[in-house]
């Protein structure tokens, strides 16, 4: 757990097994509140929550980043948005998390195996993407906000209308967003950067005292460039269209179409022992990719998925509380394009799981259950030009998985956790079954149908303390994976021009902390300081496939961070309080200055040229903020942030595009990341 003045018996996690105080969460949990997510600069939400320790991101470009939890990412990261879980081909690299990030009021992250509660995929973790709550009965309120970034000249507002009238609840959000090419002083403008994306939500529902039952539809829409990362043979300058100059937002080839809509009916029951939970969930994902003519798509996957999960929870009793539930999805996916990765396939399964909690006195809290899964997935036939290109085949998996955990609060100040978890994760059609070029990692890849599922084994400690003038937290983990799946290089080459793996798997272990401290020797001075460290490696293997590819470098980070006017935080009479607010401009002013240290990342998976060893570097970062008041009442808030504040020219580790093409002037391989970048966001609330 990572906070800063969170108060254990006030926040409720609902990740774990039905709403729990964080105090009594036995598995590792982080809490990234609203507050965070306005006051952090990003292109997307998973760019925005990647600075909590143990979580990274997987980018590529400017607008595309994945999740990734303790060093693994992909389909071993399960992504739950508006209670369901996101199903948008995520096996690709270059597919991102299809969530506009205004409408995320707050997010929990799950670190480790959850697949007792999630099922299959929730080998690392977790991220729970929640909605903003609905307002109270008689509220009727709404906010305007807006952003700009200097860098990408990213414009992005969100409009935003909720209420609740007599139990009768909505929420109406549109979101606009785009950016041109981002640049660094190394590759000036980077083509194919740009991006335009768009977004709406519309929740209807009634809150009563039986419970609540709420609609919500969604839609996204996603137009990145694709950065190809090509150089010309004799300046080294990346390769472009006549007349670009870097700030165009109109798209250009190649580029990317997705389209993401959800349409989610979210049911609870308040019973007089407990509570009855029923959500179902459809998604329709639509990826095209465009390489040569502005409106003919080459590559089109069409994924329907269809979702349900139905829980009860009872009270507490005695000091026990019990859940059950059951949960599965079904999924169609068909190819409606001129070239093919992996077949049309169906998938369905399903799971069901019993948990139990056991409060011994206010010090103890057990936790364990059991989980039992299913799945099929059916490929078909395609045949191409009188061959086989995709085989006609099924695979049935079945899995076991559980997990058992304690919490002991030793003291007001002193928390002990200990987790042992058991994950779950068969191969996805991509692994089972590709044939053809992938663009996102430019090169054909070939699936294994006889790959069996992952399965995890991961043990978590961690160790708290919080004080008037100090907090600290380590958390340590050690996970085996037996069956790890990844790709290994073949000799021959099926097609020009690109390199061939095949799908294989073996054994790995992944070791690593994140550990803490945030320093306050007086309430409105904070010293934060947090490092993550992860080595992942496969077991009996040669030299070059030792470690796991796209591992994390490991990450220091320290902020000082200074609250200037903090009214609630004034050790002053109540009636001093009142008036010093009502008179001030500003309330709650801060600033803060941030350092982001990435050491040198050498644990590198070095057969074939898979991954080269990647430098450290260091990022200085500024950020200030302030609520702008009238008469006491508040009525902006405004954001200033400076990443990166000394242009370093630097290449994360989990970038994509660090294996580019070579500058034949300078040496240097690949495209950097983005240089000086600062952010201004207003966001104006609206009251009636």
């Amino acid at each position: 757990m990572f906070f800063r003045h969170l108060n254990l018996n006030e926040v409720t996690v609902t990740g774990v097994t039905g709403d729990t105080k964080l105090k009594h969460a036995t598995a590792p949990v982080s809490i990234v509140t609203p507050q965070i997510l306005k006051a952090t600069a990003s292109t997307n939400i998973i760019d925005a929550i990647a600075h909590q320790p143990g979580v990274s991101q997987l980018t590529t470009g400017g607008s595309i980043s994945k999740p990734i939890i303790r060093g693994l990412g992909y389909n071993r990261v399960v992504v739950m948005s508006e209670g369901v879980r996101q199903e948008g081909q995520q096996w690709g690299d270059e597919h991102g998390v299809e969530v506009d990030g205004s409408s995320v009021g707050s997010v929990e992250i799950l670190k480790g195996p959850a697949s007792l509660m999630y099922g299959s995929d929730a080998m690392a973790g977790v991220v729970i993407l929640h909605a903003q709550p609905t307002l109270a009965e008689g509220e009727l309120k709404g906010n305007i906000s807006t952003e700009y970034q200097t860098n990408n000249g990213l414009f992005n507002y969100s409009l935003q209308m909720a209420g609740n009238q007599k139990g009768f609840v909505w929420d109406a959000r549109y979101s606009d967003k785009m950016a041109h090419a981002y640049k660094n002083k190394y590759d000036g403008y980077v083509p194919g950067s740009q991006f335009r994306e768009r977004a709406g939500r519309l929740m209807l529902g009634l809150n009563k005292g039986w419970g609540h039952s709420r609609l919500t539809w969604t839609a996204y829409h996603l137009t990145p460039g694709i950065v190809e990362g090509e150089r010309d043979a004799e300046t080294g300058e990346l390769e472009h269209e006549e007349g670009w100059t870097g700030h165009q937002y109109s798209k250009a080839l190649p580029f990317q179409q997705v389209k993401h809509y959800k349409v989610v009916w979210d049911n609870s029951l308040n019973l007089s022992s407990g509570y009855l939970k029923a959500i179902i969930g459809y998604q329709q994902n639509r990826r095209q990719e465009f390489e040569e003519e502005m409106d003919e798509y080459e590559l089109y996957f069409k994924l329907h998925t269809l979702t349900y999960d139905l829980r009860y929870v009872t009270n507490e009793f005695n000091g026990w509380k019990l859940s059950t539930g059951i949960g599965g999805m079904y999924q169609k996916s068909d190819n409606e394009g001129e070239e093919y990765l992996i077949p049309d396939y169906r998938l369905f399964d399903f799971g069901f799981y019993a948990t139990a909690t056991k409060r011994l006195g206010d010090n103890w809290t057990l936790n364990g259950g059991l989980r039992y899964d299913h799945r099929r997935l059916h490929g078909y036939e395609l045949m191409e030009d009188g061959d086989v290109r995709f085989a006609n085949f099924s695979r049935h998996f079945n899995g076991v998985t559980g997990s058992i955990g304690a919490v002991c609060n030793i003291n007001e100040h002193f928390n002990v956790r200990l987790n042992l978890a058991r994950g779950f994760r068969t191969p996805n059609m991509s692994e089972l079954a590709s044939n053809g070029v992938h663009e996102g990692s430019l090169r054909y890849e070939i699936g294994n149908q006889d790959l069996k599922a992952e399965y995890s084994m991961q043990a978590d400690l961690g160790l708290e303390f919080t004080s008037q003038y100090v907090s600290a937290q380590l958390a340590l983990f050690a996970n085996r994976i037996d069956n790890y799946i990844f790709t290994h290089r073949l000799a021959e080459e099926i097609e020009e021009g690109y390199l061939t793996y095949a799908y294989t798997q073996g054994d790995a272990r992944l070791l690593g902390f994140e550990a803490g401290v945030d320093l306050h020797p007086v309430h409105s001075v904070h010293f934060s300081n947090t490092f993550s460290y992860v080595d992942a490696q496969q077991m009996h293997a040669d030299p070059g496939t030792k470690y796991l590819p796209f591992t994390p470098a490991p990450k220091w980070a320290s902020e000082l961070k200074w609250e200037l006017f903090h009214h609630s935080h004034t050790t002053v009479n109540h009636h001093h309080t009142t008036d010093a607010a009502h008179r001030s401009v500003l309330n709650n002013l801060y600033i803060a200055a941030g350092l982001d240290c990435y050491l040198k990342q050498s644990h590198i998976y070095s057969a074939d040229e898979t991954e080269t060893v990647t430098p450290g570097y260091a990022l200085l970062n500024l950020s200030a903020g302030t609520d702008i008041q009238v008469k006491g009442k508040k009525i902006a808030e405004l954001y200033i942030t400076a990443d990166n504040l000394l242009n370093k020219a630097y290449q994360n580790h989990l970038s994509r595009l660090k294996y580019a093409d070579e500058n034949v002037v300078t040496g240097r391989r690949g495209v950097y990341n983005m240089g000086r970048n600062i952010t201004f966001k207003l966001v104006v609330p609206i009251s009636m």
